[in-house]
């Protein structure tokens, strides 16, 4: 079959407005002289827009809200050749050959970039073997991977880099969880990516170019610098401002290019070793945490010296199954002896020229110690401190960047140059600090992203000393939104696990969290909420007829304000008389409530056999995904929060939204039980089970999504009674709050498999790649009747 029967001659190229840059218009130029048949779009800002509203007009909360243009200029591309087909190219991509036989028979074609782009350190973190470019995309009009590609477009939107949110990264990811990767042909990077980055040139050194089989050559005009992390980003890549004195005497300042230092040791200039320094006492899960700092570090020649006096074997369990030749352990009697003290041992039994400390309850970016021996030996120093450090609190929810001052912890320094400790139990690093200063070269780096000051409580110094660091931070992050997303930008260079954050937020001491293993995370029970801000309740409606008086009669029933309440119905498919009764009662509805809006909508849906059916679940869980996105869509104005409420709940306290907002929480869902104190009836809400990432779940899909039997690999509420807040890895919408922004930022319902969910364990899957983590009640108990059994194959559906 030829390439036209299958790939639209139609080449798509965009750009801000009209006017391409002169140095680009030879390469766009290259395509339309060696494909003189083929039609040419360039599309400008306005364009895509205009595309967007007319053919995909529910993307667009997310594309408007892209925080950078290269992330809009990314993403159009994915629905241009969904609707229209053809080959998408960057501009700065140039024609070499036609491209008729490299297209000619297949569905969608891509190519992988050069292997050394896996190199570079973003790419190495997120363990890519192979990078798929999206500069250059062949495809048939409507193939099912840009469906796929849109979905997942949704669950990344949130995250912090281009290159994850809509770029390669992110499309290599699509590409190995594509639902049908058959129809999908990637290319060799000699085919359409011949030569690699600048960036990466920078790095590696020159790479031989094969353009014999090249049909297009990309030129790389920037695309691996906009992720770069840093205070400034360059075509060389990371560089951090820096000021240098000698004896107190201020000696330079300027930018320190820390790709020019990399380049010099790929050259053959030495790496002198570095002897990091860990004295920690039975603290062994922030140890371990520290410990994978280490071993993510960049720099070549490391050891890690752990001094620990502690009672616990359990870090030195963990170090003898890692058999890491570069971590020396040293148990000592625990005979109290001083900080200082310790300290002076660790330095001791160093065998590296060069020492950091690397205190075990702190976090410290990969690029840490190699940015601070780049320092120290571009600039003949003795010793390096970083200028600023990132402060986390996150028992209160706070990230911040510090104010500029000798941050005695992040101390890189010849050996032969630290004086001794003195046998104190705290500060100890403060007079060891100063006397650097003051007798030796010492240069400090302004990169405050490698090191990481966390309070968790048991530090040396008590809460007050961080106080007083938040009140002059040069930068704060405490609001819900902007915390979180510096949180999770944060842990996307950090090897920290969603655990270890959601064990720190909690206030949990994570060697109590890690080494105990409970069931899940827990909080305690949190109090009714004081305040009373604007609720939505939605609730779609089937055949209702016999549960609409008692839901009304509920409803009325709570102590909430009538004038913070709006009311969002949508009724559907009924064959009783559901919509006689809603026209009925509208009217003393709309008198009674806030704001009401009654919506109808057939979906089709008519059932032969049990809802509960394992054959029938996906057509009728995405239905009602469809129902409550259309009833979200159609309902929800300026409520700060949704309450999903299904329409044959019985019965739940009167305080039940006070008690919902009091968890403080994005998401949260109070127990759904058959009766009071009995078994949960809503099994979509439950903790996976230590272990269930090892279980074979591939058995239990049916139709894409998984319908494992009740209790494989899960626990439920019922199971959790007594626990007061509990962290959830789904959740079920008999009774769901949400706050209505993360709604307005694109968390639907899925319709169709994602990760192999559906509706509203969709949901809270798309909701955790959005970086909001989902919540429950166990105590607080909402009581649905049991309809009819579940049978065992299916126990993980909720009948209703």
């Amino acid at each position: 079959m030829r390439m036209h029967q299958m790939i639209p001659t139609l080449i798509h190229q965009t750009w801000k407005d009209a006017d391409v840059p002169t140095e680009w218009q030879q390469w766009a130029d290259s395509w339309r002289l060696h494909h003189p048949g083929w039609g040419y779009r360039l599309w400008t800002d306005a364009d895509n827009r205009a595309f967007l509203q007319e053919h995909y007009p529910w993307f667009l909360p997310v594309y408007d809200g892209y925080p950078e243009a290269i992330m809009r200029a990314d993403a159009i591309r994915y629905f241009l050749l969904d609707h229209f087909g053809g080959l998408y190219v960057d501009l700065d991509f140039e024609c070499l050959r036609p491209v008729d036989d490299l297209l000619g028979g297949h569905e969608l074609v891509l190519g992988c970039e050069p292997e050394a782009h896996t190199r570079l350190l973003l790419a190495r973190q997120r363990g890519f073997g192979r990078i798929v470019g999206n500069a250059f995309i062949a495809s048939r009009p409507g193939h099912p991977f840009w469906s796929h590609v849109h979905r997942q477009l949704v669950g990344a939107h949130k995250l912090p880099g281009t290159l994850d949110v809509t770029g390669p990264f992110f499309l290599t990811r699509a590409i190995d969880s594509a639902p049908n990767p058959a129809s999908l042909t990637v290319l060799d990077p000699e085919v359409l990516y011949p030569e690699v980055s600048p960036y990466a040139t920078e790095l590696f050194g020159p790479q031989k170019a094969d353009r014999e089989r090249a049909y297009a050559v990309h030129h790389w005009s920037g695309s691996w610098t906009r992720d770069i992390p840093g205070p400034q980003r360059t075509s060389a890549g990371r560089r951090f401002p820096f000021w240098a004195s000698q004896e107190l005497q201020p000696i330079a300042d300027g930018l320190l290019s820390l790709d020019a230092q990399r380049h010099r040791w790929a050259s053959g200039a030495p790496a002198p070793t570095v002897s990091c320094l860990m004295v920690t006492k039975d603290r062994s899960a922030t140890a371990r945490r520290a410990i994978r700092c280490f071993r993510a570090q960049t720099y070549p020649n490391l050891e890690l010296v752990v001094l620990e006096d502690g009672t616990s074997d359990t870090l030195e369990q963990y170090l003898r199954e890692l058999d890491d030749p570069r971590i020396r352990h040293h148990r000592l009697p625990p005979e109290g002896r001083t900080l200082g003290e310790l300290r002076n041992e660790a330095v001791d039994r160093a065998t590296g020229p060069y020492v950091c400390q690397w205190d075990d309850d702190d976090l410290y970016d990969p690029e840490r110690v190699e940015t601070q021996m780049a320092a120290i030996l571009a600039l003949g120093a003795d010793a390096c401190f970083l200028a600023r450090e990132r402060l986390w609190w996150p028992a209160r929810h706070k990230l911040a960047i510090s104010c500029a001052r000798l941050w005695e912890g992040s101390m890189v320094c010849a050996k032969d140059r630290v004086s001794r400790y003195p046998a104190q139990r705290r500060g100890e690093d403060t007079p060891v600090a100063e006397e650097l200063v003051r007798t030796c070269r010492v240069v400090s780096v302004d990169a405050p992203d490698l090191y990481t000051y966390v309070c968790h409580g048991g530090n040396t110094f008590d809460e007050s000393h961080f106080a007083e660091h938040f009140e002059v931070a040069t930068e704060i992050w405490a609001e819900p939104g902007a915390y979180t997303e510096r949180l999770l930008a944060m842990a996307t260079r950090l090897p920290i696990a969603p655990a270890d954050i959601a064990h720190a937020e909690t206030g949990h001491p994570a060697a109590q969290v890690s080494e105990r293993r409970p069931p899940t995370t827990v909080a305690p029970a949190p109090a009714p909420a004081s305040e009373r801000p604007p609720v939505l309740v939605l609730t779609p409606l089937k055949d209702a007829a016999a549960f609409l008086p008692g839901y009304l009669e509920n409803l009325h029933a709570l102590d909430y304000p009538r004038e913070s309440i709006s009311l969002g119905l949508l009724e559907g498919d009924s064959r009783d008389t559901t919509p006689e009764l809603l026209h009925e009662v509208l009217p003393g509805l709309r008198a009674g409530f806030r704001r009401v809006t009654l919506v109808h909508r057939d979906f089709g849906l008519q059932l032969a056999g049990p809802r509960w059916e394992p054959g029938v679940q996906r057509r009728r869980r995405a239905v009602l995904a469809k129902a409550r996105n259309q009833l979200l869509s159609r309902a929800l104005a300026d409520e700060e929060w949704v309450l999903w409420l299904d329409v044959d709940v019985t019965g739940y306290p009167a305080d039940l939204i006070q008690r919902l907002l009091g968890a403080r929480k994005d998401i949260v869902a109070p127990h759904c039980a058959t009766t009071p104190g009995g078994p949960t009836y809503d099994l979509n809400t439950f903790v996976l089970q230590p272990g269930a990432g090892t279980l074979n779940w591939t058995q239990w899909l049916r139709d894409g999504i998984l319908q494992p039997p009740r209790g494989f690999g899960r626990t439920y509420l019922d199971a959790l009674r007594g626990r007061g807040l509990v962290r959830v890895d789904s959740v079920g919408g008999t009774a769901l709050l949400v706050r209505a922004d993360l709604h307005r930022d694109g968390l639907t319902f899925p319709s169709f498999p994602y990760q192999h969910l559906i509706e509203t364990e969709g949901l809270a899957a798309m909701a955790r790649d959005m970086g909001t983590a989902c919540w429950a009640l166990p105590d607080l108990e909402v009581l649905h009747p049991h309809h009819a059994p579940a049978p065992a194959a299916v126990g993980a559906m909720s009948p209703s």
